[in-house]
């Protein structure tokens, strides 16, 4: 078996554990079947039940299968995966209570962005399962040496507990609340939609860049030291960008609701993907062979939000 193969079976049968088990909760109760402690409490927490089944099946089984692995790159996968099955879980679990169209709308919205997503990552993969793991997991693995065996624990996996069930509160208030569509939902869909369109275009400029220099190191010809067009020409991180608005929409469907408090997942998020672009520009800087023409991308073009160009500090840089 190539390790392309069984890297892919290792990824689909590593979630089986939780969907078993919650298959099995579901056939207890249709068989009015719940008076057991366990499946009581299951009915009674469909929230804690998720961070419950995270924590074993995602925390833990995935913290052990990286260790056999030697490598963190299943998480990125699944990071694409798990919001799919945590929309479809509050759906059915039978504590749900919702709005049939609102729930249809943002189950498929769900699942166009984990495709755009998967999509994008299979495709810098070189459509290749587990050929590296992220970057910033390399570096903390250099960093803590000897101990990265129990701190990749907690950075890697539990932190991921943190942001994904964060994330994605919103579906939880979505299948909690049952109120007639409003005008607010289709806010909440069109800055979905826009966040995920602006993604794909940016994402997809990037892969063409890389691929692109990629044929250039090859004839030994001189690469394009930055990405300044298409989206990149009026932000520095359209991708972050068009991310973060998917998550946001997600809110405005969860504030249309009066639940408001989910918004704290998304902050979370922004607040870490703020950080992450500290290190991403730290580390493009550190390449000497354009940390001068990306210093001067950073004075002229906006970290997130897209917005014109400072052509007056460019022409200036430009004549000094």
């Amino acid at each position: 078996m190539s390790r392309n193969l069984k890297n892919a079976v290792i990824a689909l049968l590593a979630s089986l554990p939780s969907i078993l088990f919650y298959f099995q909760f579901l056939n207890h109760h249709h068989q009015s079947n719940t008076t057991g402690p366990i499946w009581s409490w299951c009915y009674h927490h469909p929230l804690l039940l998720a961070n419950v089944l995270f924590f074993f099946n995602v925390n833990f089984l995935f913290w052990i299968i990286s260790h056999f692995l030697n490598s963190h790159w299943m998480i990125d996968l699944y990071w694409t995966v798990i919001p799919v099955m945590l929309v479809h879980y509050y759906a059915t679990h039978p504590l749900s209570q919702y709005d049939y169209w609102r729930s249809k709308i943002v189950i498929v919205l769900t699942w166009l962005w984990s495709v755009r997503l998967s999509h994008n990552y299979l495709r810098r993969e070189n459509w290749q399962f587990g050929a590296r793991e992220d970057w910033r997991f390399t570096d903390m693995r250099s960093q803590y040496g000897k101990y990265w065996w129990w701190v990749s624990f907690f950075a890697v996996y539990l932190a991921q507990q943190v942001f994904l069930i964060g994330v994605c509160l919103p579906f939880y208030a979505v299948h909690l609340v049952d109120k007639p569509l409003n005008v607010w939902d289709f806010v909440a869909v069109v800055v979905c939609l826009c966040g995920v369109v602006v993604a794909y275009f940016a994402d997809t400029q990037l892969h063409q860049f890389v691929t692109r220099n990629n044929k250039l190191k090859e004839l030994g010809k001189p690469v394009v030291l930055n990405l300044d067009r298409g989206l990149w020409c009026y932000s520095r991180h359209p991708n972050y960008f068009g991310e973060q608005l998917w998550w946001w929409g997600l809110v405005i469907f969860a504030w249309n609701l009066e639940q408001g408090w989910t918004f704290v997942g998304s902050l979370i998020n922004s607040l870490c993907l703020a950080y992450v672009t500290i290190l991403v520009e730290e580390r493009m800087l550190k390449q000497e062979y354009r940390a001068e023409a990306y210093k001067l991308y950073q004075k002229t073009t906006s970290v997130w939000i897209p917005w014109f160009k400072s052509s007056a500090i460019a022409e200036k840089e430009k004549s000094t």
